[in-house]
């Protein structure tokens, strides 16, 4: 028989966990969807009692987003401008309803190539907080998603938050999305920037790419590329010829490998003018 528990503590929660094969139930949003007309397998764990999990908080050495965070959570609270190009693909996951109730770390458990939220957050050094009943123990963003709807998740875990090292949340971001219309759309491709400049020159770059390769990326090659030069029209230049070999571009019916390439580069490009022009446009059409 299947079971439903609706835990109102995380302990209680990881006690379950511990015991028995369950599906985590968060936002929902992707959870029905997901299951269709099939009939359910597994034991069903409604985390969405658990106030605990639900926020974010600054500590000494990290922001710290609570797994069941919404994505109109971290659009309306106030963070530094590091986090603008995570607010911006905030507003870019599904209808506002979704936004609503859609959490930070379904997005991430869901590991669709197309996720909106990771590349912001990889230019972020987000790291993961999993907890089982034993253990708490943090993995990169990186290491995190594996593959295509495959994570780094061991039975008897659940994700409990994200967190943003301080040392990260400097600069100025930006996020850019290429769909076939404006709104409510799977992404054909998208980047986030995150440039510290000092003294008019890039310090330090952080650039990640998505929806062109089974995880989305960080790009050293555009990163290299950039830092040390100074802020002036040649700087997204370089990042439209600088070396991306870390894609390897999905085909689907979106779009072809060949086109993912080429607007992986343009859009980086639009990403790191944003990054430092805030009146760009930050969504492609």
């Amino acid at each position: 028989m299947i079971r439903y528990a609706k835990p109102t503590t995380v302990d209680e929660a990881l006690a379950l966990l511990g015991e028995d094969r369950w599906r985590i139930l968060a936002g929902g949003t992707d959870f029905y969807p997901a299951q269709g007309a099939k009939p359910f397998r597994d034991n069903i764990l409604d985390i969405n009692g658990l106030a605990e999990l639900r926020g974010i908080a600054e500590t000494g050495d990290h922001w710290r987003i609570g797994a069941r965070t919404t994505w109109t959570d971290i659009v309306r609270h106030s963070l530094p401008a590091s986090f603008d190009a995570l607010k911006s693909a905030a507003r870019e996951v599904g209808s506002v309803q979704i936004q609503n109730v859609a959490s930070v770390a379904g997005n991430l458990c869901n590991a669709s190539p197309a996720a909106d939220g990771v590349p912001a957050l990889l230019t972020l050094d987000a790291d993961i907080e999993l907890r089982s009943a034993k253990a708490i123990r943090h993995l990169p963003l990186g290491a995190f998603i594996l593959g295509n709807r495959r994570t780094a998740l061991q039975p008897g875990e659940m994700v409990t938050a994200i967190r943003v090292p301080k040392r990260s949340g400097i600069g100025a971001s930006a996020f850019v999305k290429l769909g076939a219309r404006r709104y409510l759309v799977i992404s054909i491709a998208m980047a986030a920037a995150r440039l510290v400049v000092e003294n008019g020159v890039v310090a330090e770059a952080a650039i990640a790419v998505g929806s062109c390769s089974a995880v989305a990326r960080r790009l050293a090659g555009v990163e290299a590329a950039l830092r040390g030069r100074p802020i002036d029209e040649a700087l997204a230049e370089a990042a439209l010829s600088a070396p991306i070999d870390e894609l390897s571009p999905i085909a689907d019916v979106r779009g072809s490998a060949e086109y993912r390439e080429q607007a992986a580069r343009e859009i980086v490009a639009r990403a790191v003018r944003a990054a430092i022009d805030p009146g760009e446009g930050k969504v492609a059409a």
